[in-house]
């Protein structure tokens, strides 16, 4: 099949996971691309098997974060969390704006991006409403930019780090020295844009809540359970542990202790927890996985010697036109025997790019399902509004951050 075909179907594909036409999950237009591909013969059945077989330390790493997410949800932790934030905020909105912005990015960091889109999203909207905030929105707006503009702060931050660099992952002291500077000067210039976006809105005087969320037995051993997990991911960067086989561990381990501890049952921590994003993920492989064979890795084989700033911009594009997983899976092949800075500018353009538009993340669509579950909404033109004063500041100095550290 040619290049131009199985570009089409998997454009029309992604296009459909944003539109999501008739309602249907995200999960059913990546299915039916993969399978029309492998229909078409783009792929043979024992290629897209093969396809789907290579994100197993993506589908681990994703049920544990998500098992550790729902259950900090069910005991109520992100709650007393977001409540103590609007204590310490005073009644000012600008305060209350930094300190859920901070509390963001380290859940973004410890515990992926994901959880931020999917499971802080939901608290932070109780707390501004329970603030008497009069529009949610700029508060909210903090765990999708956020979400993207800390994911590389550490190699747990975002499955599409594992991703891209297909388990060889550098150990964290190589990590910070590469990406650390870079972080920091994408999440202050990040919190800077969206802050001079909303201010109009963080004038206000907010209520100050009497008193606390108190964290039930529960929700104190899965905060230990959590900070127990995210050292152990820590350690595990360092000494360059397999993440995903390990997260998976912690998250099936902290339910089931909890669950002893509280002597409650497992399954509505399973029942919620978003099983469609899987065959979601399998499906972008597959596609990608058609591409590859399609020959678009040889078409763009000169682009991974293109310097850091083509590379990062480039990549930051591409993944708002076709998702950054399928687009950090492309840039594991394109960059297999590239030069350390252009694999690590991939890596920042596939993280970091996406905050320009709706469809640049898998935690931008989980963080709009998010939204729709409070009864609000954001179209893809705001946002991309908001995404083009935002994403290339951050873009710009995260790669100069990167330059400045090779």
């Amino acid at each position: 099949m040619s290049l131009g075909l199985v570009l089409l179907i998997v454009a029309v594909s992604l296009g459909c996971i944003m539109a999501r036409p008739f309602g249907v999950k995200e999960a059913w237009p990546a299915l039916a691309g993969a399978l029309l591909l492998v229909g078409l013969s783009a792929l043979s059945p024992r290629g897209a098997l093969a396809a789907v077989g290579q994100g197993g330390q993506v589908y681990l790493f994703l049920i544990g974060m998500m098992l550790l997410a729902e259950l900090a949800v069910l005991e109520g932790v992100f709650d007393w969390a977001a409540a103590h934030l609007a204590r310490w905020a005073g009644g000012s909105a600008l305060a209350l704006f930094t300190l859920v912005y901070a509390l963001a990015v380290v859940i973004t960091a410890l515990l992926s991006n994901d959880a931020t889109a999917v499971v802080f999203t939901p608290a932070v909207a109780a707390m501004a409403g329970a603030a008497g905030a009069r529009d949610k929105l700029p508060y909210l707006l903090i765990c999708a930019f956020v979400a993207n503009a800390a994911s590389f702060l550490l190699p747990i931050s975002n499955p599409a780090n594992l991703v891209l660099f297909d388990g060889h992952m550098p150990r964290l002291g190589e990590w910070l020295r590469l990406f650390g500077l870079a972080s920091v000067l994408a999440i202050l210039a990040s919190y800077a844009t969206l802050w001079l976006t909303q201010k109009a809105h963080l004038r206000e005087r907010l209520q100050v809540p009497d008193e606390s969320v108190p964290l039930r037995t529960g929700g104190r051993w899965t905060l230990a359970g959590l900070g127990g997990a995210a050292l152990l991911l820590i350690a595990a960067a360092a000494f360059g542990w397999a993440l995903g086989t390990l997260t998976f561990l912690l998250g099936a381990g902290c339910l089931v202790l909890v669950s002893l501890l509280t002597r409650t049952p497992p399954w509505q921590a399973l029942r919620g927890v978003s099983w469609s994003v899987l065959p979601l993920v399998a499906g972008l492989f597959v596609m990608v996985a058609a591409l590859d064979q399609a020959g678009l890795v040889r078409v763009l084989s000169g682009f991974a010697h293109a310097g850091i700033g083509p590379v990062g911009a480039g990549l930051g594009l591409l993944s708002n036109l076709a998702n950054n997983l399928p687009v950090g899976l492309l840039a594991a092949h394109l960059f297999a025997q590239a030069p350390e800075g252009a694999k690590a500018a991939a890596l920042i353009g596939v993280d970091l790019g996406p905050n320009l538009s709706v469809t640049g993340s898998l935690a931008t669509i989980l963080w709009l399902n998010a939204l729709r579950r409070e009864g609000l909404a954001m179209s893809a033109w705001r946002f991309l509004a908001l995404g083009a004063v935002m994403m290339p500041p951050a873009l710009a100095l995260a790669l100069l951050g990167l330059w400045a550290s090779l």
